[in-house]
């Protein structure tokens, strides 16, 4: 079993602005290492209650020995996708139950992006296969079935990449000669489309994986579908924090905060995003892109 090591980020402003008392109840929607789920439980005691929520297998494994571990009995685990979060409070706690706060970090865990087997990672040579459960696309049926264009769109929006056209349609020519199945495959195509001069910081298949990542697993989708129930589910003054790392995310996020303030159901705490201190990006590089909302329900809602 992969050991979920994964560096909560910006724990200390989620815990500042969620201000957990004894007695709370929060949801954290992305599990993953759960570093977020054990500080609140720490927080809220034996009569709080915690959900942790991730579509991940391995990510509900590893939190549930770790909890086990600590005997730490306020804590639930569900296994399913957050866009069903209204669906997985009603499953799992009495009717009309509201939440003091609600977070979301909408990066993967350096769990899953260290794991080679995962197929998130370009470095070694797995199946293509970014899909965090058994439900989503299979990313390999994109890569080869996808046409031109949308290939193109995908790699432009969700990766933020310039050689976006020219990979897709070295992509299209190189499934034409022999279907794409690895994540080795793939990175070739990419390597022989961006030239050495031209890496930068990241390897040039980053963005083309994450792009793939987004629209196997309907990521931003996902986010928009959520933020209305995860509002409804606040108690008033309960507060939402969104911690994201690409800037479609926070788009997302931000206009519907702003949606929100303007009809007086939220009242936004961060006006710009917060984004990690230099400490915490020297420590935990993988932070360095996080940019960090939160806003309050209030009674008008």
């Amino acid at each position: 079993m992969t050991t979920y090591s994964h560096v909560p980020v910006m724990l200390a402003e989620v815990l500042e602005y969620l201000n957990p008392q004894g007695g709370g109840r929060f949801i954290d929607c992305t599990l993953g290492g759960a570093g977020y789920t054990l500080a609140l439980a720490e927080r809220v005691g034996e009569k709080g209650k915690i959900l942790g929520i991730d579509l991940d297998e391995l990510a509900i494994k590893n939190a549930a020995a770790e909890i086990t571990r600590r005997k730490i009995k306020q804590i639930v685990l569900v296994q399913d996708n957050f866009k069903n979060l209204k669906d997985i409070v009603n499953a799992n706690f009495p009717a009309e139950t509201k939440f003091d706060g609600i977070v979301f970090d909408l990066g993967l865990s350096s769990a899953q992006l260290d794991d080679e087997a995962r197929g998130f990672s370009f470095k070694g040579d797995r199946p293509l296969n970014m899909a965090f459960g058994p439900t989503e696309a299979a990313t390999v049926d994109i890569v080869n079935q996808y046409p031109l264009l949308e290939l193109t769109r995908i790699f432009r929006e969700y990766g933020e990449e310039r050689r976006a056209y020219q990979i897709a349609k070295a992509i299209v020519a190189a499934r034409h000669r022999k279907k794409i199945v690895t994540t080795a495959d793939l990175v070739a195509i990419i390597e022989q489309v961006v030239p050495f001069r031209f890496y930068s910081k990241i390897h040039p298949a980053t963005r083309v994986f994450q792009a793939l990542r987004m629209e196997t697993n309907e990521e931003l989708a996902a986010l928009s579908a959520v933020l209305p129930e995860a509002v409804n589910l606040l108690k008033p003054t309960g507060c939402l924090v969104v911690v994201s790392f690409h800037s479609g995310e926070d788009r997302i996020v931000k206009r519907f905060f702003k949606e929100l303030a303007l009809t007086d159901h939220l009242r936004i705490l961060t006006k710009k995003p917060l984004i990690p201190t230099m400490a915490e990006m020297a420590a935990n590089p993988r932070a360095r892109s996080a940019k960090f909302r939160a806003a309050l329900k209030t009674d008008n809602f």
